[in-house]
């Protein structure tokens, strides 16, 4: 299994410290906030086998979330829908007030850029952990 600083050659943008989110993350992960002027990005990165909570990216007007990966191997999946496998170079455009969850699989190291679309009294409502025999089965 790859380490923290071998992954970090892979990739260009900075792993960062551990995440001040952590409480809403199964596993270790990672963030450097690259902007936070006009619009926020952090690079996001998730040791094998750490996802993040479900979640849902509220905002009156605007909002919602963008990713794109720049490294390792992940996950996307909305509510209902069947999970996205990601790789670098994937793009994923997340409309506001869709709950969905992001993370590595279960075998690889994953970073992405998470882009923050800008909205009217934007918020982040973080809920129930990923299932793990869900999740596991992505492998």
């Amino acid at each position: 299994m790859m380490t923290k600083d071998e992954f970090q050659k892979t990739i260009i943008f900075p792993i960062g410290e551990p995440n001040p989110f952590g409480e809403y993350f199964d596993g270790q992960s990672y963030l450097a906030r690259l902007s936070e002027e006009q619009v926020g990005i952090a690079n996001v990165t998730f040791e094998p086998g750490c996802r993040n909570h479900w979640h849902i990216h509220h905002a009156d007007t605007g909002g919602g979330q963008i990713l794109v990966c720049v490294g390792g191997r992940g996950y996307y999946q909305a509510e209902g829908e069947d999970a996205i496998a990601m790789g670098p170079g994937d793009v994923v455009n997340i409309p506001p007030e869709v709950k969905h969850w992001h993370g590595a699989s279960p075998t690889s190291w994953f970073a992405h850029l998470s882009v923050e679309v800008p909205g009217e009294n934007f918020s982040t409502e973080w809920l129930e952990p990923v299932d793990a025999e869900s999740y596991e089965s992505l492998a």
